[in-house]
């Protein structure tokens, strides 16, 4: 698992919960390091012990977790970089997610040996869709929940999102997109930072 992947882990946890609850969570998982190196490599068994600790120390739900992972990887100030890659997906929701079945390739250009989980969507109907999730983690899709629920609100549009049973052997989640322009959203500058 590439250590970018475990540190965001590592980042939420310590940037919702504090210092001290990531120090628990990586004593729980028998880590022996204080924290992960975003360009090392690690054992996948790892991640998951992490995870499993964390839901553990919080009293919560593996998928519920994960569901905030995703959500803190697209509103977290510490994330402002990943949020606005994945804005550069469209000017609308609806172009991010037909975007989203790139993103695992775009991210190698960027860091060859990030493997991210594989996305595929499939339309049913206007504003209809499901997005299948394979990954060597479990739970890869309610990541991918949290982070799409995030991207609705930064897009203002109303979406409504479920996980429905796997098929193939990947995650899968119904996507209905009710209303492109249900409100404002989070304002967002292709060029970034301050202008002259």
């Amino acid at each position: 698992m590439h250590g970018l992947v475990n540190r965001s882990l590592q980042g939420f946890l310590r940037d919702t919960y504090g210092v001290a609850i990531w120090g628990n969570v990586a004593r729980k998982a028998r880590l022996g390091f204080d924290g992960f190196e975003p360009m090392m490599s690690y054992e996948p068994a790892m991640t998951e012990a992490v995870i499993a600790a964390a839901a553990q120390i919080l009293k919560r739900s593996r998928d519920s977790v994960l569901e905030d992972l995703g959500t803190y990887l697209v509103s977290h100030p510490n994330t402002e970089a990943l949020r606005r890659l994945l804005r550069f997906g469209g000017e609308s929701f609806d172009d991010f997610i037909h975007s989203l079945e790139d993103l695992p390739e775009r991210a190698r250009l960027a860091l060859p040996e990030l493997i991210l989980p594989g996305l595929e969507l499939r339309e049913y109907g206007a504003g209809c869709y499901r997005l299948h999730v394979t990954a060597p983690i479990e739970g890869a899709g309610h990541v991918m929940m949290g982070l799409l629920r995030a991207m609705a609100d930064d897009y203002g549009a109303l979406v409504l999102l479920d996980p429905l049973e796997p098929e193939e052997g990947a995650e899968v989640l119904a996507i209905q997109l009710l209303d492109q322009r249900h409100s404002s959203g989070r304002q967002f500058d292709l060029v970034g930072g301050q202008r002259p």
